[in-house]
């Protein structure tokens, strides 16, 4: 039976989103590249919104997941022990919490980010007995109650239909220019006339995604670490789509000095596109009493399966991370290159790693690159309150030959996007000219 878009067009509801920026049948992935029902080869520079930092289909996990199903491993458990899960704390503590001296309880709060944001929130006001939580100006936490609360933008906001209460917002790093941000956040929390409340908790991206790839500085981070333990206040570092090693190491955070009292993960943790959240707790803080918080799909066996796979190919040694760090210099020449050849356009780069991007401040220009680059045979997304951030959101592991292939698209879709601009201005100019 053949597929086409006329099934979802009958049958999927209004809310779908990405199918209409990539207006195709996707039937077949691998590694950095997809394929539609006509054939049609893509090169991806999206990675499943950074659920695939492996790449699609990454053969490791794909053979080890086989494996596990053809024993007919379990592949449901809630909260129960099984090999999978024991495996899978096993290789985290090997190849992530040791190296880097973190001690950490795992809390395995559902399936999704939203999930792990959810409890580590529940968290913090319950170990704190206070109920406002801090987020940050652009920060995006999840699209359920708890989550909306702390995520600033207000179309997402919107969403909730229901006021979103116990939480304050401060300005990240850079919002205001000129503004030391720490200081205000300091002032805002010593001073009883400022209206907020002494929070729970902090919660923080130290890279933006899709707030428009906003990236704090390490110091600001420190003092915001510095400042939290002052004062009491949890520090919960939000790493669901910039963790797993899309900034080069396996923390964003770990360019820091800080030590967050919980983590949240989710994504490219499971490697696979397979569902897989936690919530990494400091030992003190792990103040849940049992069944306080559970879900029915927390105990996902073929995620714990691909995670440990993942973890154990490439998280015991440094070069993935040395690695990015390689490509990601790649992108940024690239990238400056593009933006120093079009002033006009008033591109300004952002990022690191392999989440980068360019911002301008015609916010036509990114959704209409990333539409050309989609003709082009390329994914890529558009980031920022106002889509006006073209974010690059490659595998980790995409070859270079298609890394260059998908720089070159980008670079056409502006020559092309440059080339209409100037159009539309001589055909302004001689219609003026006509009309004096």
């Amino acid at each position: 039976m053949t597929i086409t878009k006329k099934i979802f067009n009958r049958r999927e509801s209004e809310v779908r989103s990405y199918c209409r920026s990539f207006p195709a049948v996707f039937t077949r992935s691998r590694g950095a590249l997809q394929w539609d029902t006509e054939g049609r080869r893509y090169i991806d520079f999206f990675a499943g919104a950074g659920a695939l930092n492996y790449g699609h289909n990454e053969p490791n996990l794909k053979v080890a997941l086989i494996a596990y199903l053809g024993e007919d491993g379990v592949t449901h458990s809630l909260d129960m022990h099984t090999e999978a899960k024991g495996r899978f704390l096993q290789s985290f503590e090997a190849c992530v919490l040791t190296p880097r001296g973190l001690d950490y309880k795992v809390m395995f709060p559902g399936p999704t980010g939203t999930n792990a944001v959810e409890a580590a929130l529940k968290i913090a006001r319950k170990r704190t007995s206070r109920t406002n939580v801090v987020s940050f100006t652009n920060g995006f936490h999840g699209m359920t109650l708890g989550a909306l609360a702390v995520t600033g933008n207000a179309g997402k906001r919107a969403g909730a239909g229901v006021p979103l209460e116990h939480s304050s917002t401060s300005p990240f790093d850079g919002y205001v220019q000129g503004m030391d941000t720490i200081a205000y956040f300091e002032q805002t929390l010593d001073d009883a006339s400022s209206g907020v409340d002494l929070p729970a908790a902090v919660i923080v991206e130290s890279v933006q995604a899709e707030g428009g790839v906003n990236v704090c500085s390490t110091e600001w981070l420190d003092r915001l670490g510095v400042a939290c333990k002052k004062r009491g206040v949890l520090l919960i570092l939000d790493e669901i789509q910039v963790g797993c090693g899309r900034t080069g190491p396996f923390f964003s955070f770990e360019r820091s000095n800080v030590r967050p009292d919980l983590v949240t993960l989710s994504k490219s943790l499971s490697g696979y596109g397979t569902p897989l959240a936690v919530v990494l707790v400091k030992p003190e803080h792990d103040v849940f009493l049992p069944g306080e918080h559970n879900g029915t799909f927390r105990g996902h066996n073929l995620a714990f399966v691909t995670a440990a796979a993942a973890l154990e190919h490439y998280w015991r040694d440094d070069a993935l991370s040395k690695d990015v760090t390689r490509k990601a210099q790649v992108i940024e020449d690239r990238l400056l290159k593009i933006a120093q050849r079009y002033p006009e356009m008033k591109l300004t780069h952002r990022g690191l790693g392999l989440i980068q991007g360019l911002h301008s401040e015609d916010v036509e220009i990114p959704e209409q690159i990333s539409k050309l680059a989609f003709a082009g045979g390329l994914l890529i997304e558009t980031a920022g309150p106002r889509g006006e951030v073209l974010k690059l959101l490659p595998p980790l592991t995409i070859p270079d030959e298609l890394l260059a292939e998908g720089l070159d698209i980008v670079e056409r879709a502006f020559v092309e996007v440059a080339s209409r601009r100037q159009k539309t201005m001589s055909a302004r100019s001689k219609q003026l000219e006509a009309m004096s």
